[in-house]
């Protein structure tokens, strides 16, 4: 409002003067005012005036335009970066009425989607948000390593945690794989990144892993582990082992393949066993990297097998990763974009707690940039990072 009657009152000054300069320079010679003068290339004395006053006026409104949104941006700049790199600690509890009493408050601190960033030194923004109140298991999931499977800032991030936490590794699709394809440094079946984890502490979550607290047991699963065919993926894992063991020699490469292909026949040994550990009394909570649709969740319900107390109509709770609180948000309204959700998503689809399909579900706002936004959303905007603690209850808060 004031911007534009500004404007209003320069216009008229500028036509008023254009008007009476013909008068007040009508007593001056055109010696005096000099031959060259800008307003006598033109044919009338006022409109040439008006068209000279014009243009100044449009040259200073334009560099004002200029400035004001360099100031503009400059300033956003500077907010996002502190908005950006600021990480809040958020708590959330999630009422399950079944929950065993042994296992009432017991707490998740959710970490998702570093994507191989560094929050301060070390570290260190994540460690203050983090505090030392111990919890009683940690979960990474999401992109936590990047795609250049450097693990340097996610074990920085193990030495910022409480001392003694179980910390529990999912990978994310954007990650390297866990597993060593190739000859590498090592006759582990791990890539380089995930041996190095687990030699710092951490459980890579790619079987059921279960605590018991008294009599009361909780299980994390990987979302994987719901819809896998066991049987076929043991045949395929079997028929790579044996062609390779029937080659009378190997490469370095085949030699890798080949543990690979032991590890892998081990794993599914040891999901059934989990599997057949379970009871119905147990509680379940799926981890993914991705949050997971209504859609999915029904159809993992209706095929699952009635029988199996591993199912999806089991689980008590999800958490995930992955949108990382939408990338760009507005402040005041929410999330811009997200490609699965599409435009201007509801802010509960996006991030924190959500209630379909007779489960709860948790999605993380993230520590890093999401891997399935645009090329010009490469970046959190307006988007502070978040760690979760999550508590289980059995009575409502």
């Amino acid at each position: 409002g004031i911007f534009c009657a500004g404007t209003a009152a320069c216009f008229v000054m500028i036509v008023s003067l254009a008007l009476v300069m013909p008068g007040i320079t009508e007593g001056f010679s055109d010696t005096a005012l000099g031959v060259g003068m800008a307003a006598s290339v033109f044919s009338g004395r006022s409109l040439g005036y008006l068209v000279v006053g014009l243009l100044a006026f449009a040259l200073g409104v334009c560099v004002t335009v200029l400035v004001v949104l360099l100031l503009t941006f400059g300033a956003g700049a500077v907010a996002n970066f502190a908005i950006s790199n600021t990480v809040k600690t958020l708590r959330q509890t999630v009422t399950i009425p079944d929950l065993p009493n042994s296992l009432d408050q017991w707490s998740i601190l959710l970490l998702t989607d570093l994507n191989g960033e560094y929050r301060g030194l070390n570290q260190a923004s994540i460690g203050k948000a983090v505090g030392t109140r111990a919890v009683s298991c940690v979960i990474m999931t999401g992109n936590m390593i990047g795609e250049n499977g450097d693990a340097a800032p996610a074990l920085a991030l193990l030495e910022q945690l409480p001392a003694g936490s179980k910390v529990l590794f999912l990978p994310g699709s954007g990650d390297p794989s866990p597993y060593a394809t190739t000859a590498h440094a090592s006759l582990s079946p791990y890539a380089d990144w995930a041996q190095a984890l687990i030699d710092a502490g951490v459980t890579l979550l790619d079987v059921p892993v279960s605590f018991t607290r008294e009599k009361s047991t909780i299980w994390f699963v990987p979302e994987d582990l719901y819809t896998l065919n066991i049987p076929s993926a043991r045949k395929a894992y079997q028929k790579q082992l044996d062609g390779l063991n029937a080659l009378p020699t190997l490469t370095a490469d085949q030699a890798a393949l080949q543990r690979l292909a032991v590890y892998q026949l081990d794993r599914l040994d040891r999901i059934e066993a989990a599997m057949a550990e379970m009871t119905n009394k147990d509680m379940q909570v799926c981890v993914s990297g991705m949050p997971l649709t209504q859609e999915y969740i029904t159809t993992a319900k209706q095929n699952a097998d009635p029988k199996a107390v591993c199912a999806m109509n089991n689980v008590d709770l999800i958490v995930a990763g992955g949108y990382c609180g939408g990338q760009w948000r507005i402040p005041g309204m929410g999330a811009l974009y997200v490609p699965e959700l599409g435009w201007f998503p509801e802010d509960s689809q996006v991030q924190g707690i959500n209630f379909f399909g007779g489960i709860w579900q948790y999605v993380s706002p993230g520590l890093g940039k999401g891997l399935i936004y645009p090329w010009w959303m490469s970046f959190r905007l307006f988007n502070s990072p978040a760690v979760t603690t999550i508590t289980l209850s059995k009575n409502i808060s």
